[in-house]
């Protein structure tokens, strides 16, 4: 493939520059990628809360995902927020059967809680899990979704994240349909600057797939780059903090 790995992000703005579309661009751009986007909705918010949202029209959304793929081309996408059930349909109406690598982060609220996704939405991501090359839930989103039954029934490829699980030992899982089960355990980190970890791990899993990377190479060398972020947290914001995407050197 000649030049950077090109990759898109449909999610939503955040104002603040630790989550969202913001991170997406920091984390592909650092690790050496071309990052294009589709704003799906725009946010007022700071590290402790979302105070307001405009939701961006299906439409628009479906416009820009499509100027990125029929003009610069795109080798692999990261979803995060979605805004509304119909951007969610939307989004895989576009995606569905066009064959590119899919990182779905199942975005449900912000890191300080705030709610970024209602029941409708929820439901459209059925669609999405069904689509994507990988799922990345939380903890809180892993439940919602059903858990472990219900995301194994759905044959499809997940990892689980354990970040917010208590205890000192983080453990996150892949889960492949056919396959034995991928385990990564790390010590926690601790710092209150994890605004974005989601966002910033699904965006570099994307950039690596997007360059020609295997799925659980992918994951561990994003895991890698997001526990350095969070060791180069610059420190700013009286709530939970952006990371330090700039201050990583790309390996």
């Amino acid at each position: 493939m000649a030049g950077p790995p090109r990759i898109l992000s449909i999610a939503g703005s955040d104002s603040s520059g630790g989550a969202g579309i913001q991170a997406d661009i920091k984390t592909i751009t650092m690790l050496g990628g071309y990052a294009m986007t589709a704003v799906t909705a725009v946010t007022a918010q700071d590290t402790n809360g979302v105070h307001a949202i405009e939701t961006v029209s299906p439409e628009l959304v479906a416009g820009q995902i499509e100027a990125c793929v029929s003009d610069i081309g795109v080798n692999a996408v990261k979803i995060g927020m979605l805004g509304s059930a119909g951007n969610a349909h939307a989004v895989a109406d576009v995606l569905e059967g066009i064959g590119i690598p899919v990182v779905f982060d199942p975005v449900m609220a912000a890191t300080s809680g705030s709610a970024l996704a209602d029941e409708a939405t929820i439901a459209a991501f059925e669609r999405l899990m069904q689509l994507a090359t990988l799922t990345t839930p939380n903890v809180a989103e892993f439940a919602v979704l059903g858990g472990d039954d219900a995301m194994r029934s759905r044959k499809i490829t997940y990892l689980a994240k354990g970040g917010d699980a208590p205890g000192n030992v983080i453990e996150d899982r892949l889960v492949r349909p056919g396959e034995q089960d991928v385990i990564w355990r790390a010590e926690r980190i601790d710092t209150r600057h994890t605004h974005g970890t989601g966002c910033t791990l699904s965006s570099a899993i994307a950039t690596y797939i997007g360059g020609g990377l295997a799925l659980p190479d992918a994951i561990d060398k994003a895991q890698k780059f997001v526990r350095a972020a969070l060791e180069n947290a610059p420190g700013f914001g009286s709530g939970h903090g952006p990371m330090g995407h700039q201050a990583v050197k790309r390996e």
